[in-house]
């Protein structure tokens, strides 16, 4: 694994073994170690768009592994404006020991991986957010212990974090069930390349029903109605999706045993209800927890290789 730019681009294998890591990194800063795996080893961190759990949970993953983490604003560096991507690619090769981008466009981080001599890891893109991902399957994991033949039902925007999960759960054998208002749909190409990633008797399903995508789900998942860079869709958006709300009764259609997710930021009141949030199903918390120890496993995969 030169980068990790998609979980489509891992094999089953190795989605795996990215788990179990994270699994061994969790109990050991749980126990209090903090091996310095990653001694003298520096990340640079570009974003273009802001973030809490993205810079905070890289950053104190690298130092947890006895790294550093060198944060660059979008002012710093204006991907391809100031200058082009490729020169800041090949420049950053020169300095540090890996790469994270948290971009707008998914070209983006593929021409920085292009050009890069050192790792590139997508940390978010409009195409996909595959660190989210493995945080959240590392949370169903934890709460389930067996992850193949689980229904997770994705309420809402077909999405980069969507996506991931689509990947995701088709490369580990999951049912992946999204309900999203019409005009908001996984892309085709999305749900064709999931399919094409499933072993036997995996699905996905789009539909436009809420209610029939929770029946019988162990895993009810949400994210924000308008992301960032669609600000100007928002009153449309707040029309098409209110259906689409995780509230206690959506959840009572579910398993019993079910857990609730949401990547966060949530916008609590639409997308998802304080009830719902802070109730015995949510595991909103521990997800964000779990990007330290998924990104610590990542970091482990493409540095000590």
């Amino acid at each position: 694994m030169k980068h990790f730019l998609s979980l489509a681009d891992l094999s089953r294998a190795e989605l795996e073994a990215l788990l179990e890591e994270a699994i061994r990194r969790k109990a050991e800063w749980r126990s209090g170690e903090r091996p310095p795996l990653l001694r003298g080893k520096v990340l640079a961190m570009v974003f273009q768009k802001p973030s809490l759990r993205t810079r905070v949970s890289f950053d104190m993953a690298m130092r947890h592994l006895g790294g550093d983490a060198l944060y660059l604003s979008p002012n710093e560096i204006g991907l391809g404006q100031r200058e082009s991507i490729a020169d800041v690619s090949r420049v950053l090769s020169r300095y540090v020991d890996a790469v994270m981008a948290r971009v707008f466009a998914h070209d983006h981080v593929i021409e920085l991986a292009r050009h890069a001599t050192v790792p590139v890891i997508n940390g978010l893109s409009d195409y996909s957010h595959p660190c989210q991902g493995l945080a959240d399957l590392l949370t169903m994991r934890e709460r389930f212990e067996r992850l193949e033949g689980l229904r997770v039902a994705y309420l809402g925007d077909g999405n980069n974090v969507a996506t991931s999960l689509a990947f995701g759960c088709a490369l580990l054998g999951m049912e992946f069930h999204i309900a999203s208002p019409p005009g908001y749909e996984l892309p085709e190409a999305v749900r064709s390349r999931a399919r094409a990633l499933a072993p036997q008797g995996a699905a996905l399903r789009q539909m436009e029903d809420p209610h029939q995508a929770v029946r019988e789900a162990h895993v009810i998942y949400t994210d924000t109605w308008t992301s960032m860079g669609q600000e100007g869709e928002a009153e449309r958006r707040a029309k098409a999706f209110p259906p689409y709300q995780v509230n206690a009764g959506l959840v009572a259609e579910a398993d019993p045993a079910l857990i609730v997710m949401h990547c966060l930021p949530a916008h609590r009141g639409q997308e998802i209800t304080d009830e719902v949030a802070d109730g015995p199903h949510s595991v909103i918390f521990d997800q964000a927890e779990n990007r330290l120890h998924a990104q610590k496993a990542i970091l482990l995969r493409l540095l000590r290789e």
